[in-house]
């Protein structure tokens, strides 16, 4: 079974980066409909970015996964068949709309967006023709694996980045505040904000504190217990992450999955071609985080204190700052000058963040690190016993622009005097006749010598190894012809595979029939703002099809739904003693604002609303 590293692309640059360490696809957005208005690309860039990730066999994904308007069917139908046409591979869709057009032979994904959180949300897609599910994040294994028995398409997971702690797709916090709509892919971050978590009473429990904010999502060491469970494609989060950001997770998840194919006995491989050779060592604790969870992907799918390394708390505490890797604590001040006790080898211009005890935290650059010494700027709020993390080590920066490594797909090559036949690792074969008067040999064994030696090296993204030399009726050749060889073997490899991707593309997407399904059997909640939806939807047998939040305001409606409770989280879970004494209604403050929070604790479920 083929398993699929999936990076985020917030520009063509980037994807080429993430394909260079290792991704075998990228999503990235188009110039309009992604569900991250500030990183959309043009139609010419992506086309550019999937013609070098194909010369990889690695796959591109564009995504218009925002709810369409009315008024916008006819733009989204006309961008989606030119990034068909730009070479994408598959569109990743939230607007059940896009299932009823008529649109080229493009596979279709369901965007996380569509909340796919039960057995029968994700037969109902999977009838309409989409051939993978991007599933809701918030899912423990055995609710995958009951979704994997129930469709017969690809399951798509995140395993990196940053959390939503509405579930995907039915979060209108955004679109209530400020007329944002994040299903229209401006959402203004509201959970990052800070809060005041009141009673009923009006009594403060928790002061001034994000109290939505999740940490950041890492599941490396659950790659195979995913796999097991069904998923195909792992996905790391970030459509607005910078370049070093992208090529250090990816780097980092390449070998996670490398490590777990090669232990598999053959029963997993990487779905795109090529090794990655040489550069930087990848680290994600010194790339942007919040700190990490694995959710619901703890041990047997509770929470317990750690898992390799990796607290199963899911708050990120009085920050939303990245925080980088653990340095030490702080062990003396000295007017501008701090000591830590630290092991780190620290460098001028780290970012370094000091947290208290209370979670407080304080950050700073260092100007001059000596040792374990550094001169800051303002040291009022520094004190000894604070724990210190480094949020930006420049030398480990500067590494990931300097150091890239090299993808190289491997080649093996037989010479004869006749002709001269490549096979790639994939199994693609060219063979070139080899014309032309050239002089006999005089020294066959210093000849052949020659030819292997020539024809062994590097040519475009190719690592040719010469593996026979027909020393019968053997001549001489110059390197620069053997050269030159080379690199048109290089060539018609390249042309090879590219042709029959062009022929594997050629194929037509049949939605499966379309199921009757009684309407209480699913517990739909999307997002429906146009007549193709509708009409979906209706066939799908549902006669009650409101309209989407963002067209029509519902009084009283869910702002937000989550597995991440706040009780839970300080200790109020009505469960113990402690939040037992603390029972009535609680309510989210934040400058004027007040938000309601209510918990459906028979699903373990945190609702907010007004």
């Amino acid at each position: 079974m083929q398993i699929e590293l999936l990076a985020p692309a917030k520009n063509k640059e980037i994807g080429i980066a993430a394909i260079d360490c290792g991704a075998d696809a990228v999503y990235i957005a188009g110039p309009a409909f992604g569900a991250r208005e500030a990183a959309g690309n043009p139609v010419d860039d992506i086309r550019q970015l999937a013609d070098y990730a194909h010369r990889f066999s690695a796959k591109v994904y564009a995504t218009v996964n925002t709810i369409i308007y009315e008024e916008e069917l006819d733009e989204a139908r006309k961008l989606i068949r030119e990034l068909w046409e730009a070479g994408v591979d598959a569109i990743i869709v939230q607007d059940l709309a896009v299932a009823m057009m008529d649109l080229p032979p493009i596979e279709l994904h369901a965007s996380t967006q569509s909340a796919i959180r039960t057995p029968e949300q994700a037969a109902m897609l999977a009838s309409l023709g989409f051939t993978r599910l991007i599933l809701e994040r918030q899912l423990s294994l055995e609710e995958i694996r009951k979704i994997r028995a129930a469709v017969g398409c690809e399951l798509e997971f995140f395993v990196h980045g940053a959390l939503c702690v509405s579930y995907s797709g039915n979060c209108y916090l955004s679109q209530y505040l400020s007329g944002r709509s994040a299903n229209r892919g401006s959402c203004i971050q509201a959970c990052r904000s800070h809060y005041d978590l009141v009673n009923a009473e009006g009594r403060v429990l928790v002061k001034d504190t994000p109290l939505l904010s999740l940490k950041d999502y890492k599941l490396d060491d659950s790659i195979g217990a995913l796999a097991d469970a069904g998923i195909c494609s792992f996905k790391i989060e970030g459509r607005l992450k910078n370049a070093s950001y992208v090529k250090n997770v990816v780097r980092h998840y390449r070998r996670v999955i490398d490590d777990f194919c090669a232990q598999s006995g053959g029963k997993y491989s990487k779905s795109s071609s090529g090794a990655i050779v040489g550069g930087f060592a990848p680290s994600c604790h010194d790339s942007f985080n919040r700190g990490f969870t694995p959710l619901l992907m703890g041990r047997g799918g509770k929470e317990s204190s750690t898992q390799g390394g990796v607290s199963t708390g899911w708050h990120s505490g009085e920050s939303t700052k990245s925080i980088g890797s653990f340095v030490g604590t702080v062990k003396e001040v000295r007017g501008k000058w701090v000591t830590i006790e630290t092991s780190c080898g620290l460098a001028n211009g780290d970012g370094l963040l000091f947290i208290s005890d209370n979670g407080m935290s304080v950050g700073m650059r260092a100007d001059v690190a000596e040792g374990s010494r550094v001169l800051l700027k303002d040291t009022d709020r520094i004190k000894p016993g604070q724990k210190v993390w480094r949020n930006f080590n420049i030398k480990f920066e500067k590494s990931l622009e300097t150091d890239m490594p090299r993808r190289q797909i491997d080649a093996d090559v037989a010479f004869s005097p006749a002709s001269v036949v490549a096979t790639d690792e994939d199994g693609f074969r060219v063979e070139l006749k080899l014309s032309g008067d050239y002089p006999p040999a005089i020294q066959k064994e210093k000849a052949a010598e020659n030819i292997r030696q020539q024809l062994s090296k590097h040519s475009g993204i190719y690592s040719f190894h010469c593996t026979s030399v027909d020393e019968s009726d053997l001549r001489f050749y110059s390197a620069a012809r053997l050269n030159a060889l080379r690199r048109e073997l290089a060539e018609a490899l390249e042309e090879a595979r590219l042709n029959d991707l062009a022929q594997r593309r050629i194929h037509h997407r049949t939605p499966g029939a379309v199921l009757k399904t009684e309407r209480g059997a699913i517990d739909y909640k999307g997002n429906c703002a146009n007549s193709l939806a509708r009409k979906c939807l209706s066939e799908l047998g549902f006669s009650e099809i409101g309209e989407a939040y963002e067209l029509r305001p519902v009084k009283g409606a869910e702002l937000m739904r989550s597995r991440y409770c706040i009780r839970r989280e300080l200790g109020l879970c009505l469960k113990n003693p402690k939040g037992a004494a603390e029972r009535g209604p609680l309510f989210l403050l934040n400058n004027g604002c007040r938000l309601a929070l209510t918990f459906d604790c028979k699903r373990c479920e945190m609702i907010v609303h007004l």
